[in-house]
């Protein structure tokens, strides 16, 4: 099978869309099938180029001009030209299905090509709109944007063939906004061979940790909508209690000067330290088994792919249960479920500090709780969402 996939986005743009494309991909061409990706240029075809072989995987990746956009500038919009130009070369090669990833610009391309050439197409509904609306358009009234958000999405589902959502939670939003496309609930998950490593004590020595200083953590793009606000206010409610406790904030994004200028206005400065986007495959281990707890508090997650990773680091796991969180922490035994609440977030965090055997317990379990979520039979899933639809389009 040749699987043409479509996105708005894809690394170096580092996310959770990017993240499970990989996943994705990788477990494709490991069953034996072909993947074409289709996603922006960013620039620096070095930095491109590492990333479209990260982990080994070498497949075709078709990168087409971009430019960014003013209100999110980590993002790309394809333009219009390179758009019709790549319908053009798409439209005269043969493809089993296509899979579009993102709602703007690739899912044009996908509609394109299903009514030009009768191609079924699949998309993942990766993002919770109605929610994001606000943050990144904060001029306009909230209720008008969620209006239009879920107009947007009745459309959009209407215009394919079938949709993989990522929890049933999202299925449910989706149904009342009116969408009746067909769908698959399936997570993408996690390849657990790339977690099964990592040296906390290393990361702690090469960055002047204490191995004794209490230490939390959270993974996470620099959004507004991540409410890393809220995880700022929950150290401070700690640190009084906790006078060494450390916050370690690993990522990106377009709220990361607000939020270090928050964390200087809460006089955090010596409990709160950014370090970016960190590798994969050797750093960002280490910064997870670094941790005495990861915490996290995000209320638009369709998947929470994250919490997946610190389970299988066995990290123990404080979070909010939220939409695509609420599905991955539902009756797992590595995580203590917290309101989105400073106090009682807080008390279930100083909790897991204090109770050595608390803390063994949730680490413990996580990498059985990880199982449920490994990417290479969920994909498997995927394939037969493939062939399921893959017949011509009347």
């Amino acid at each position: 099978m040749h699987v043409l996939m479509l996105s708005d986005v894809y690394f170096p743009r580092v996310n959770g869309v990017s993240t499970s494309i990989r996943t994705y991909v990788g477990a494709l061409l490991e069953m034996g099938h072909r993947v074409t990706l289709v996603a922006p240029d960013y620039g620096g075809s070095d930095a491109q180029r590492a990333f479209d072989a990260e982990f080994g995987i070498h497949f075709e990746v078709i990168r087409l001009p971009a430019r960014t956009i003013f209100f999110d500038p980590e993002d790309r919009l394809i333009t219009s030209r390179a758009l019709r130009e790549a319908f053009d070369a798409l439209s005269v090669r043969d493809w089993d299905v296509v899979h579009v990833h993102t709602p703007f610009r690739a899912h044009k391309l996908g509609v394109r090509l299903r009514r030009a050439r009768g191609l079924r197409v699949v998309e993942t509904y990766h993002t919770y709109f109605e929610e994001y609306a606000a943050h990144y358009l904060p001029w306009l009234p909230a209720r008008l944007l969620k209006s239009a958000a879920r107009r947007a999405s009745r459309k959009l589902c209407g215009e394919i063939d079938h949709l993989i959502v990522p929890t049933a939670e999202m299925v449910d939003v989706l149904r009342a906004y009116g969408v009746d496309t067909p769908s698959t609930v399936l997570p993408t998950g996690i390849d657990l061979r790339e977690f099964a490593g990592g040296d906390g004590q290393a990361f702690r020595q090469a960055h002047g940790i204490a191995s004794d200083r209490p230490v939390l953590l959270t993974v996470s793009r620099l959004a507004m909508e991540k409410n890393i606000d809220f995880l700022l206010q929950v150290v401070r409610r700690l640190v009084p209690d906790f006078p060494q406790l450390l916050f370690l904030v690993a990522g990106e994004g377009p709220d990361a000067a607000r939020l270090k200028s928050l964390t200087t206005s809460l006089h955090l400065e010596s409990h709160v330290r950014f370090f970016g986007n960190l590798d994969r495959r050797t750093t960002l281990l280490d910064c997870y088994r670094s941790a005495d707890a990861f915490v996290f508090a995000s209320p638009t997650e369709t998947q929470g792919l994250v919490l997946i990773e610190a389970m299988a680091l066995g990290v123990p796991i404080v979070s909010t249960a939220v939409m695509g969180t609420a599905t991955v922490l539902r009756d797992a035994a590595s995580a203590v479920v917290s309101a989105e609440d400073v106090e009682a977030f807080a008390s279930h965090v100083a909790q897991v500090l204090r109770q050595p055997e608390l803390r063994a317990r949730l680490a413990q379990s996580g990498p059985r709780d990880a199982e449920r979520w490994s990417a290479p039979a969920l994909m498997h899933e995927a394939v037969g969402v493939y062939t399921g639809i893959a017949a011509p389009a009347a």
